[in-house]
């Protein structure tokens, strides 16, 4: 089985668990650790940079699947090249911390260069729809996307520099994204990731909300010891097992 053929199973079966190294994280020894950890956990795939010398350094180190997330079609085509199982256009939570905002027209402009970019080798295509777009337009992007070909769909929430303390904290944070995950799971056929504040507190809830997937960043890169990323992964990867296996008792 090739390794998004892999990732693809854990996408039908509810489970697939994306670790994400950053996609403004370009520290080549940090990123080492989080893909480390999130194969010794068993993570489903681990997301990088498109920065050209980290795609191949993870590609040596990890026989994951690996998706490299973007919002500039030319490296994630050039992605492709160097050897990513995935191309992932977004991850744009990073961004909105410097001022940066995505309309749905600017994303389908770029979804469709990218495509025109990578027309000989189609990868495996992951979107990123803008959590802060109405939910109407979410659905009606979302839709654009299935009929261009993607073939999943990352959903996210909002960056707060001053949130709550404790649970709620960890909740408040996830809030946008779970129910923008409900509302697209109700209106679209595609298999849905579930990102942004996605952790061992509210794992269960994305899945919950419809999720085929969970992608999770900051619960894991930025932790300081290795140790503590592989506890924090296997605790995500348990929770999505457990999804699978009473979804299995339900057929």
């Amino acid at each position: 089985m090739s390794r998004i053929e892999s990732f693809k199973r854990a996408l039908d079966e509810k489970r697939a668990v994306k670790i994400i190294a950053g996609i403004d994280n370009f520290d080549s020894e940090k990123v080492k650790k989080v893909v480390k950890a999130a194969e010794a956990a068993g993570a489903s795939a681990v997301d990088i940079c498109a920065d050209p010398d980290i795609i191949s350094m993870v590609r040596e180190i990890t026989s994951l699947p690996l998706f490299v997330s973007s919002i500039v079609p030319e490296e994630l085509a050039h992605a492709v090249d160097l050897g990513a199982d995935a191309i992932e256009l977004g991850n744009f939570d990073a961004l909105y911390k410097k001022g940066c905002a995505f309309t749905s027209n600017q994303v389908l402009n770029l979804v469709k260069r990218t495509i025109e970019l990578t027309l000989d080798t189609k990868p495996f295509f992951c979107v990123t729809i803008p959590g802060e777009l109405e939910i109407s337009e979410q659905i009606s992007l979302a839709r654009e996307l299935e009929a261009l070909g993607v073939n999943l769909i990352q959903t996210e929430g909002h960056f707060s520099s001053e949130p709550s303390n404790g649970v709620r904290g960890l909740v408040e944070r996830a809030e946008l994204t779970l129910s923008n995950t409900i509302e697209l799971a109700r209106n679209i056929d595609l298999p849905i990731m579930t990102a942004t504040g996605i952790n061992p507190t509210t794992a269960s809830l994305a899945f919950a909300s419809g999720a085929s997937a969970i992608g999770c960043g900051s619960c894991v890169n930025k932790l300081d010891s290795e140790i503590s990323m592989v506890a924090v992964s296997r605790s995500l990867v348990e929770i999505a097992e457990k999804n699978a296996s009473k979804i299995a008792e339900l057929v």
